[in-house]
């Protein structure tokens, strides 16, 4: 049996205030093709298929149109729910989906024996069973009791992890017996487990009760498919417990690793066989750094580029000038390159210096302008036009104060 192993394609992601519904298109018309490529039996998604508990309408009609062209090609399809999805949002279709060959596993709460499903070939005979694991809120697995410490705490959650997968592990060993097939089981989860590399788009879960599981304590399934990292990465070393990681960079410190999707070929008796699938890059992103003869630098180079789409920048200075005056510069620089700065913020050295010497000087060394500048100046989102609109609108206020102040001078005289 064949499986596509898939996770966090936080369908509804605005990077930036740029919108990703070209690139998440993409890919999904990419993951069709792959499956019907390699005649893949079902597809499992582990968790955060939305960025956001209230997806905009764009990112569900994709997610449904995607489930639609699925079902044309036989394959079965297992979606999990994540951190960032709504548990109602998943569930309001869930029925409507199971008609078309879907099975939404959105929370653990419920019925355990609905948790545990057969994957079938596209002949339709059995060909796995599924733990399908989402992501486990702890007060769906576990009661809290007074007087806890942290550490105490951070153990019962988790034991309260490891006997949930005990006990969907236990009956997927039952359900096999019932039928009478030697048949691979799989597991799912949407987790931070101990060992695994995290990115900075990643968001800490289970805050001041679980750091990570670990992956000793997940039963001993053929194949263990996870979510919520987006580094795709193997947690053991023989590969069979493994994140797929998220399709599309979600952050720039995403760009050092290929981005893929995992495809499983399970056989009774062996081990499980993983094919790492690259997903194509769809919308350029580059990180550059240096001071601003550096950056000017390898802002030139991008006039050679000849790519369907601007590369979007994350541009890091190494200077302490002001970052409006920076800023300005680099983006007279790059006017006519086939760029878009979407980033544009200190290096954290020079961060440090900036502010080291601000704390020497006082308030009345400075002027109102040189307050106000260097308050903008923290502001980080690379937005040069929303800047200058705050720079009028803070100088027309200064001069009216400016006229109201001589105003009440005057009257005094």
């Amino acid at each position: 049996m064949r499986l596509i192993h898939t996770s966090d394609w936080h369908l509804g992601q605005y990077f930036y205030s740029k919108s990703r519904a070209p690139e998440h298109h993409a890919f999904l018309h990419w993951l069709i093709e792959q499956v019907k490529a390699h005649q893949v039996d079902a597809v499992i998604v582990a968790g955060d298929v939305f960025d956001t508990g209230a997806p905009p309408s764009y990112a569900r009609e994709l997610y449904n149109r995607f489930v639609v062209e699925l079902r044309e090609t036989g394959c079965q399809l297992v979606v999990l729910g994540g951190n960032h999805d709504s548990v109602a949002t998943l569930n309001e279709s869930r029925d409507l989906l199971a008609c078309l060959n879907t099975r939404v596993i959105a929370s653990s709460a419920g019925d355990e024996n609905e948790q545990v499903l057969t994957l079938t070939r596209r002949d339709g005979t059995p060909g796995a069973l599924l733990c399908a694991v989402p992501y486990l809120r702890p007060r769906d697995i576990q009661r809290s009791r007074a007087g806890e410490s942290a550490q105490e705490k951070q153990e019962a959650l988790t034991e309260a992890i490891r006997a949930h997968y005990a006990q969907l592990y236990a009956l997927a060993q039952q359900r096999r017996e019932t039928l009478g097939a030697a048949l691979p089981i799989v597991a799912t989860g949407h987790l931070t487990t101990l060992g695994a590399s995290t990115s900075e788009s990643v968001r800490d879960i289970y805050i001041g009760s679980l750091d990570a599981f670990p992956a000793g304590a997940f039963p001993p399934a053929d194949y263990i498919a996870l979510g919520h990292i987006h580094r795709p990465q193997a947690v053991v070393k023989d590969g069979h417990i493994r994140y797929s990681g998220s399709p599309i960079a979600l952050s720039f410190d995403e760009l050092g690793s290929e981005k893929s999707v995992c495809l499983v070929t399970l056989t009774p008796g062996e081990a499980a066989e993983v094919t790492l699938l690259p997903v194509p890059v769809y919308q350029p992103m580059r990180l550059i750094k240096g001071d601003i003869a550096q950056i000017e630098q390898q802002l030139s180079a991008f006039a050679d580029y000849r790519g369907e789409r601007p590369v979007w920048l994350d541009v890091e200075i190494n200077s302490d000038a002001y970052l409006s005056e920076v800023q300005k510069r680099i983006q007279q620089q790059s006017e006519g390159l086939p760029v878009e700065i979407i980033l544009l913020r200190r290096s954290k050295a020079q961060r440090a210096n900036v502010l080291e010497r601000q704390e020497k000087e006082t308030l009345s060394e400075l002027s109102v302008d040189d307050v106000f500048e260097r308050r903008l100046a923290l502001e980080t989102d690379g937005d040069e036009g929303l800047h200058d609109r705050i720079r009028r609108t803070f100088r027309t206020v200064v001069h009216e104060l400016e006229q109201e102040l001589r105003q009440t001078e005057e009257d005094k005289a």
